[in-house]
């Protein structure tokens, strides 16, 4: 085994021939000796063992699933522009037995962190006796003021909170930094999780690597067991798809199994929170937010807030929904309570803190002050109220006292901001191997690990993501956007670790659940997206009719040629391009839509989209008009079929696969009487009949049913009426009535619903019609019914 043999050989392997840690600082994979540390000598030897192109076949298949599933860092600058996450393959791997001694002395802070913030908004006794200057409270923008007095409905604060670890020079872990507002990385970790199980397939599951899932397991059994109302829910809060970490909001909540919602779909009525959904208004009694909370609630918090809801904070305080983490918890983070939590350590728990935190002097008291000022070469002098980590630059920064930016002197700034400032000591992190350049190279590094409040107290997750510098020199690049990369957390065993899921435990009863509430914004864009995907379908098939057609056409044109050309200028399709731009344009809207439901969707389904996207991108310019274009829309046909396949044969039957099917229905069926109304006429130039079998992709069965060559009644009757036929109107009618039946609310008592008498009044007129009687004025007039439908969706559903 290659394994064994590593762990025998005295020497390096020939994978850490060029490996040299920099001096002075700690380092994860060798020790002071120079020999590799015991918990990596298997991946090492795994390694080692593979050919440099078996290697880099292994690491890429990580990296694709990561594009696959479509997991990015969003630039939070003005472009809000998306780049591929930065994973880096190797990952970082720590002894369970040195976890578990992190895991007791993180769970005495967390619950030193909700002593102090209970008393922050109740007694405020750490501030009276002096312990906490007030200053540090009353200045910080965190700070909520209508959340004085108010209790938690759960009891406590605090229920998932994350800390920034690194690993010192003396090789014992100190706190960076604290997160208790809105914690984020746990479903970046389950995502390098998974990249990592595609490249160490085998390896990984025999190297007593412990599992993630049942952290997560016992935190959301931890969140339904708050649930105090019959029959409500728990659900996650999120700003919507251009926050930076939407898409781990998604993957959570879709990963949990919890309605992902945005403020627009709450509301309150008579204290209780609400869902807006399409079954009517339905109560949540928990809420894991991941807005920060000043967004909350735009009554009493920021009056400028389109994210949070309306009279929110009136429902925390009748205690009609318990938040994840309280309101004004986001106070924790900043720089200057790292100043006092030593200390308050002592007077609250009566010891000392078992994981230190950075050594931080807050510079409104004299003796920190001239403690900072005289040490100001190796410290960090910043704003008291940020909660930016040490390593991460800002504007109003000073490092190492160079104070050329700063316009002023030190003592002087000092003086004067001094209550606002803290000092931080500046530390070197130890390094842990990254894969850089076909080879291993040391990068300083820091961990992100998530911390939940279950029903057996604190439970810390078994891994997390690092953050490793850009460069094996600057640790104050460990920051994604400054270039670094992430990896995965190891935490290995020295024993078998058991398999572990979010599935049912054995011994527990089944009981099949139901499908879960649809919120009303997430039925209207699976709504719109049926629509969007059919539409630019559509766009596909009159583009490739007419280019198929275009090489052919005399100079002088065709009637046909000329009445489309018509019709494709009423349907702003600029046929001049090979790729018309109203095609990327409909796509975009469907993209932008199905982002809005991320939780709702495959990954092969969003990865199709997205390739979509991504190809008509590519061909811009570059097809010519003509068989090339032709030939252009066939591929993007493909794939847009591809895209429905996917989502119309995986989706479960719920709500919101009926409102994606109604969606996409409506616009098929008035796609087909628009274009029968222009081109099944008697008067319509030769060849259009023809040209209306090629839209509906019914010309091999056109040939099947009617033995003649196609005339106006056998179009119309195939395309309009034929209730067998995927697509004729006769048979999207027929299915959005259908779909429209199951809905909430399409009857009441045995009265029909105005939508349902809508599509039945609609399908009802045309059951009784026939190719000679449904003429051009019955085909607009039946056009213009189908499209009224959309009003009566919306006034019933998602109004």
């Amino acid at each position: 085994m290659p394994e064994r043999a590593a762990a025998e050989n005295p020497g390096r392997p020939s994978i850490l021939s060029d490996y040299t840690p920099l001096p002075g600082v700690p380092d994860e994979l060798l020790a002071a000796d120079g020999s590799i540390r015991p918990v990596w000598v298997g991946l090492i030897a795994h390694l080692d063992a593979m050919r440099p192109d078996e290697r880099e076949r292994a690491f890429a298949r990580g990296a694709q699933y990561l594009r696959d599933a479509g997991v990015f860092v969003r630039n939070y600058g003005e472009d809000k522009s998306q780049r591929d996450w930065p994973w880096s393959p190797v990952p970082v791997i720590q002894p369970a037995d040195e976890w578990q001694a992190l895991a007791e002395g993180l769970a005495e802070r967390a619950d030193l962190l909700e002593a102090v913030v209970a008393d922050l908004y109740g007694e405020n006794r750490l501030v009276a006796e002096g312990h906490l200057p007030a200053d540090v409270i009353a200045s910080n923008p965190e700070w909520l003021r209508p959340l004085v007095g108010v209790k938690p409905a759960s009891g406590h604060f605090l229920h998932f909170v994350s800390f920034e670890i690194g690993r010192g020079p003396d090789g014992g872990w100190w706190v960076l930094g604290d997160r208790t507002q809105a914690p984020s990385g746990a479903g970046y970790a389950l995502e390098n999780r998974v990249a990592s199980a595609r490249s160490y397939s085998g390896f990984l599951n025999s190297s007593n690597v412990e599992r993630l899932a049942g952290f997560f397991r016992a935190f959301r059994d931890g969140l339904n067991a708050l649930r105090h109302e019959e029959g409500s829910r728990a659900g996650i809060l999120t700003p919507g798809p251009m926050n930076e970490t939407y898409f781990e909001h998604a993957y959570i909540a879709r990963y949990l199994g919890m309605m992902l919602l945005e403020g627009d779909d709450l509301t309150v009525d008579d204290g209780r929170l609400m869902v807006r959904t399409v079954s009517g208004l339905k109560p949540i009694s928990v809420l894991w937010r991941r807005l920060d909370a000043a967004w909350a609630d735009p009554l009493e918090l920021e009056a400028s807030s389109r994210l949070g809801t309306p009279g929110l904070l009136g429902a925390v305080r009748s205690e009609g929904v318990t938040m994840i983490n309280a309101l004004g918890a986001g106070i924790l983070e900043s720089r200057a309570f790292l100043a006092f939590l030593p200390r308050l350590s002592e007077v609250l728990h009566g010891k000392k803190l078992a994981v230190p935190n950075l050594a931080t002097w807050w510079c409104g008291a004299t003796d920190e002050r001239a403690h900072v000022r005289a040490n100001a070469g190796t410290m960090l002098i910043g704003p008291a109220n940020s909660n930016r980590l040490p390593l991460e630059a800002e504007p109003g920064v000073v490092l190492r006292g160079d104070m050329t930016a700063m316009g002023t002197d030190l003592d002087t700034w000092l003086a004067t901001e001094g209550r606002n400032l803290v000092g931080q000591e500046l530390v070197s992190l130890s390094t842990t191997p990254c894969w850089d350049d076909g080879g291993l190279k040391p990068k300083p590094m820091r961990i992100r690990v998530f911390m939940a409040r279950t029903r057996d107290g604190w439970q810390l997750m078994p891994g997390g993501f690092a953050r490793l510098s850009a460069t094996g020199q600057d640790p104050s690049a460990v920051s994604i956007s400054r270039g670094g990369t992430v990896a995965d957390v190891w935490v290995v065993s020295d024993t078998p670790v058991p398999e572990d899921s979010m599935l049912v435990q054995t011994g527990e009863s089944f009981v099949r659940t139901s499908p879960g509430l649809l919120p009303s914004r997430a039925a209207d864009n699976l709504f719109w997206l049926g629509r969007y995907v059919e539409r630019a379908e559509g766009q596909m098939r009159l583009t490739r009719a007419y280019m198929s057609r275009l090489d052919e056409t005399p100079s002088g044109g065709t009637p046909l040629m000329t009445a489309l050309e018509a019709y494709l200028e009423e349907h702003t399709l600029d046929v001049s391009e090979g790729v018309p731009a109203e095609i990327a344009k409909t796509i975009s809207f469907a993209v932008n839509a199905a982002n809005q439901v991320r939780d709702r969707f495959s990954v092969d389904a969003w990865a199709s989209l997205a390739d979509l996207e991504t190809t008509i991108e590519k061909m811009g310019h570059t097809v010519r008009p003509g068989e090339d274009a032709a030939s252009a829309m066939g591929v993007l046909l493909r794939k847009i079929t591809g895209f429905s396949g996917l989502v119309h044969d995986n989706m479960y039957r719920f709500s919101g696969w009926r409102f994606l099917t109604i969606g996409r229905s409506l616009e098929r069926a008035l796609a087909m009487a628009d274009l029968l109304a222009t081109f099944s006429e008697w008067r319509s130039p030769h060849g259009g009949f023809e040209l209306c079998v090629e839209f509906g992709d019914s010309v091999m069965t056109h040939r099947r049913r009617y033995p003649v060559t196609a005339s106006r009644d056998t179009v119309v009757d195939l395309l309009a009426l034929d209730p067998l036929n995927p697509r004729s109107i006769a048979f999207h009618i027929d299915e959005i009535r259908d779909q429209v039946s199951l809905l909430p609310g399409a009857d009441l008592n045995g009265q029909l619903s105005e939508l349902s008498r809508s599509v039945l009044r609609v399908q009802s007129d045309l059951a009784v019609l026939t190719p000679q009687s449904l003429d051009q004025a019955k085909l607009v007039e039946l056009a213009q019914a189908i499209g009224l439908l959309t009003n009566d969706i919306h006034a019933q559903f998602l109004d």
